[in-house]
């Protein structure tokens, strides 16, 4: 599988059990399982909102704050869901 990210979250998208799925049941390449099921988002949420959560799950993975939030400000205006 080629090397993707989540539309929505920027998590990358390893492995096939990450990838969501589209409303008759089929594989969504765009987002990730914990951001789109069944062709809906699974929150509605801003960008914002979405930036305290990555920062939350990658300071848990042990990235220094600063750097996290950096990064998500940058990835998360040029994802599909963001545009």
């Amino acid at each position: 599988m080629e090397m993707n990210i989540c539309q929505s979250c920027a998590m990358p998208l390893e492995d096939e059990k990450l990838l969501a799925t589209n409303e008759d049941g089929s594989k969504n390449k765009d987002y990730c399982v914990y951001c789109y099921e069944n062709g809906k988002f699974k929150q509605d949420i801003t960008i914002n909102e979405m930036e305290d959560i990555c920062v939350g799950f990658m300071k848990q993975e042990g990235m220094e704050e600063t750097k996290a939030r950096n990064i998500m400000k940058e990835a998360l205006p040029a994802l599909k869901r963001w545009k």
